[in-house]
């Protein structure tokens, strides 16, 4: 049987010889094809933490818990050591203020002035808030995930059983609007919970691998929460791209032979979706590639 990472590395190999190659938002410029997918068996436990090169499964992990929080602040990622969302405050704030402050300067102000953070860590609604504090026209706010785990529990037959990002009215308050946007479940007969995760854009070299962890992790916590087994992820892309500056890269990633993926487990059941921590994931077996570093596109 083929190894299931030759799916990811066959889109990196699309991309760079069939992409459509344009300028972009960030003006660093993409290489890009439309329309992807690609599945991954998650019912021994085995899990699309990439070999290829090494991802820092940890703080996809930890992301996807701060999503569920429903927080839009940086400053409690960075006291999980997590960076990854500091490039888009960073900016707006060299961009307001004039002040050209390095990267570790400014988290060090976030972590220790909380007036500074609220001024400055802030995103905007993006993806926890939607999730867990979506504002209906109602005026009533909406715990999607909360919904969620309970049609699992209760209706797990039913085709809506999903969540999503995209408000429309709050697109423009956000650092970025969501790219993984939609997750909609499903579950088999036999009590296996399939996800299918559908990105509008997907970084493929950074953000992809990432995202493949985070649903990964959160579609194990939903299954323990309704009493199922983790079944098949599904992952569809629409822009699917690499950086022009990521190129060289890929082609490395590309080289190197896929290892055996390993396997996460949750070392406990927590009392609620809102329960779980980064202690409570065990992965083994991961040897991955060395790690292949890359700058974020802000």
């Amino acid at each position: 049987m083929r190894h299931p990472e030759y799916q990811y590395l066959d889109l990196l190999s699309q991309v760079l010889e069939n992409g459509d190659e344009r300028t972009d938002r960030t003006g660093v410029g993409t290489r890009s094809i439309f329309g992807a997918m690609v599945r991954f068996d998650l019912s021994e436990d085995t899990v699309p933490i990439l070999t290829t090169k090494r991802v820092y499964w940890k703080t996809a992990v930890k992301e996807m818990l701060w999503f569920l929080t429903g927080g839009t602040n940086i400053q409690p990622l960075l006291r999980e050591n997590v960076r990854i969302w500091t490039d888009w405050p960073l900016a707006t704030y060299r961009r307001e203020t004039g002040e050209d402050i390095g990267q570790d300067v400014f988290e060090q102000r976030i972590l220790e002035d909380d007036a500074f953070a609220a001024r400055w860590g802030e995103l905007g609604p993006v993806y926890g808030k939607q999730w867990r504090r979506w504002l209906g026209s109602d005026g009533k706010e909406h715990d999607q995930i909360a919904d969620l785990v309970r049609t699992l529990r209760e209706n797990p037959a039913s085709r809506r059983m999903l969540f999503h990002g995209w408000n429309v009215a709050e697109l423009g308050g956000m650092a970025l609007p969501p790219c993984h946007m939609v997750y909609q479940y499903h579950v088999t007969t036999d009590g296996r919970l399939n996800c299918l995760l559908f990105q509008r854009s997907a970084d493929l070299l950074l953000g992809a691998p990432f995202n493949y962890v985070g649903a990964t992790s959160l579609q194990l916590m939903l299954a323990q929460q309704a009493g199922l087994r983790p079944g098949e992820l599904v992952w569809v892309g629409g822009d699917v791209h690499l950086y022009l500056n990521h190129l060289d890269q890929a082609r490395e990633q590309m080289s190197r032979e896929p290892r055996p993926l390993p396997r996460m487990r949750l070392l406990r059941q927590a009392e609620s979706i809102d329960g779980y921590r980064i202690e409570d994931f065990e992965v083994e077996g991961y040897a991955p590639h060395a790690a292949i570093r890359a700058e974020v596109a802000v």
